[in-house]
Order: structure tokens, then sequence, then C-alpha cells
């Protein structure tokens, strides 16, 4: 959002920008695909296509492409190695990534508002960048990535909000702590909470969106989603039962329960006498987090936090996992 968000300002008073956006990445390349990093012409700059040298580089090639008043977006391969005749980035750390340069201008600025809007709104739209431009669109079912058409030509595709969703049913004191946390690492948090006026939920001011819930029809707020994250800790354990008994048959990416070790055991044990098969919760995180010996509602969130970030980076090179993208 901040790249956006400063395009827009920059257009918005006429002042040129140069976009630099990751297309593709492959190996241990530290750009990553959807990495962005906008250099302005009055020497500002905002984001990054990965650092170190590379980016020093292609910083200053952006800064003549604006002295010369460029307009054709164009496309550069990076590198990191030595067994690269050309192309390379001046980094050893292996991999390869696709940059696009696109210069931007005040007639660029509708698109770039209506992007802006679109992540600030949370709308399901598309952003598309080819030779000709660049355009945001509804079709959501649009394949996500860089593809080579005919002709040289080719075409990008990303989301619009590129903020991974965590869904928090529990608005007490690590409730907050976690919506902060999550907030701050990139991610679009909904909080849940079956109390009215409950102090650490009306002034949450890290969630994106609260919800006043019964939690036994949590099920109908909470459709499978193989893409987002589901952390329950209400609070108590009968609450944490009834939400999670109804949740076990969803699909979603990542799904936690916060308890002890003796709570999650009774819990599971309780299930089962009831006739749940125990593979149903083979893929949940009971109990959650990452054991950091944690005692404080801060170091647990800490701790959730750790162990959503693994599962959503783990197997990156499988494509299953979820890259954080920057806007």
């Amino acid at each position: 959002m901040e790249v956006w968000q400063y395009i827009h300002d920059k257009l918005q008073v006429s002042v040129k920008v140069l976009l630099l956006w990751v297309l593709e990445s492959e190996g241990s390349s530290p750009g990553r695909r959807g990495f962005k990093m906008a250099v302005a012409s009055d020497g500002s700059f905002e984001g990054t296509i990965g650092g170190g040298i590379m980016e020093h580089k292609l910083v200053e090639k952006a800064k003549a492409m604006l002295t010369e008043d460029a307009t054709r977006i164009s496309l550069m391969q990076q590198y990191h190695d030595k067994q690269h005749a050309k192309d390379q980035s001046g980094m050893i750390c292996s991999g390869s990534q696709r940059i696009a340069f696109v210069p931007l201008n005040p007639s660029s600025l509708v698109q770039v508002a209506a992007i802006v809007k679109a992540i600030c709104n949370h709308e399901k739209k598309m952003v598309q960048l080819t030779r000709e431009g660049l355009t945001i669109t509804s079709t959501v079912d649009a394949t996500c990535g860089f593809q080579q058409l005919q002709n040289e030509e080719w075409i990008y595709t990303e989301k619009a909000d590129q903020r991974p969703v965590i869904h928090i049913i529990g608005a007490g004191h690590v409730g907050l702590a976690l919506s902060e946390l999550m907030h701050f690492l990139g991610f679009y948090v909904k909080m849940y909470d079956n109390r009215e006026g409950l102090n650490t939920f009306t002034n949450n001011r890290f969630a994106h969106e609260k919800h006043v819930v019964d939690y036994h029809r949590i099920v109908e707020v909470l459709p499978s989603n193989k893409e987002e994250f589901v952390v329950i800790m209400t609070f108590g354990y009968r609450d944490d039962k009834i939400v999670f008994r109804q949740l076990l048959d969803k699909e979603y990416y990542y799904l936690g329960l916060m308890g002890s070790d003796a709570k999650i055991k009774t819990l599971l044990q309780e299930l089962e006498a009831e006739g749940f098969d125990p593979a149903k919760w083979k893929h949940c995180h009971a109990p959650i987090g990452i054991n950091i010996f944690s005692k404080t509602t801060k170091e647990i969130a800490v701790s959730i936090a750790a162990e959503i970030i693994k599962e959503k980076n783990k197997n990156l090179s499988s494509g299953r996992a979820y890259s954080l993208e920057q806007e």
C-alpha cells in the first residue's frame, strides 16, 4: 500500500515517478515477485526491490530514465551469480529476478488512484501490466504472475490487495496483541468476539474489521478459503470447543487453537469421545505457536505470529507457500 500511495501523492502534485516492479523471481533472489520501489523525479523514493548493490544500481538507472523523460515500459533480467555472462546484479546469493521499469506521470493518476482505492477497501480486483501500460480489472480469476505471450508480448497480473487475511476469533488481551503484530506484518486483520462492549475489542485500532458474532454460528461467517489464516483464542474452554468443532471440516491455509497442552489434550479427547475422527485435526496447530517459553500476552502473540509466518513461507519453491508480495 505504501508504494502505491506514495506514487499517488507524487503524481497528484505533478511529480513524475519511475516504478521498479519485480515481475518474476527464482531461487534465493532477495527481491520476490511483487516487490516494488518507486523513484520520483524530486529525488525521493519508497519501497524496495531487494536491496544491496543491485538496488543501488537500478535506482541510478531509474533516475537517468526520469531525466531522459522515458515513456516506454521495459524489462530487465538480473542474475545473482557469476555464471551468467551478462545481466549480473553484482550479488552472489544465487537466483534471479525480472524487473519492469514503468514510467508514470500525472496521466497515470486515474489508474493509480483506482489501485489505492481497491487496496484501502479490500476490493477483489487485479492489477495488470503490459507494454501498453497499467490497468486494474475486476476479473478476479485471472492467472497471477508473469506470462510470456507471442511476438515478444507479455502480461503480468497480481491482486490489487496483496495482504493475506487472518481471522482472529477472540478479542481479549492476546487477541489485541496479535492483531497489532499481524497488522504490522502486512496482514488484513478480521477480529471476532461474542461480547458486546468489550474494551479490548471496541478500542482495537489494528483490526481492519471487527464483528460481534454468535460463536454457535461462526461457521456461517467463516467459509472455507484455502488462502486465509484462522486463529481461535476465545474467552474460555467452552467457547474454544464450540468454534473449533465447527471449523474442523473447513479448509483454510492455517487453522490454530490457543491453549495449554493439558487443555488441548482434554478438548481433543472429548471430541473423539463425541465421535469426531482424530484425522480431522491432524492439520491443525493445537496448541498454537512456537515454543519460546512466552509468558506475557505480547510474547504469546510473537510466538503465534512466528508460527504463522513460518507456515506462510515454508516450501516456497513448491508454490503452496504464501508469498507476501509487496504493494
